[in-house]
């Protein structure tokens, strides 16, 4: 975490990451995240911004607070990302990208392949 983008906020940029490293089980349930004056001091930001970005996770039910303990990531919070993430995939992007590629022409065979290739890639 050292950059900053203009686009969105701070604290949304915090939630959005920490939402990648649950996804990507780098936090897995039960693990406790930075605490908020440690990221804070860590990337010279306002401890509030921290703050705000951890209570946007608590209020989705992925990060929890033990009191004297810290924030840890919730039991069933990857779960519920990848199905919340599934679900927009579904719902805007994919859409979104049937739509331009009928815009460009392109022809969906070309991209079956593509993910074909991918998913062997992968496996």
């Amino acid at each position: 975490m050292s950059e900053w983008n203009d686009k969105e906020p701070i604290y949304r940029q915090i939630e959005t990451r920490i939402m990648n490293l649950i996804l990507d089980g780098s936090l897995p349930e039960g693990e406790s995240i930075p605490s908020v004056r440690g990221l804070a001091s860590e990337y010279q930001i306002n401890h509030l911004t921290v703050s705000k970005a951890y209570q946007e996770l608590v209020a989705q039910g992925l990060v929890e607070k033990r009191r004297g303990l810290g924030m840890f990531v919730a039991t069933g919070a990857q779960q519920t990302l990848q199905q919340q993430q599934a679900s927009q995939f579904l719902e805007q992007e994919l859409p979104a990208l049937l739509e331009r590629m009928s815009q460009l022409n392109i022809d969906p065979d070309i991209v079956i392949s593509a993910i074909n290739a991918f998913k062997d890639g992968k496996s």
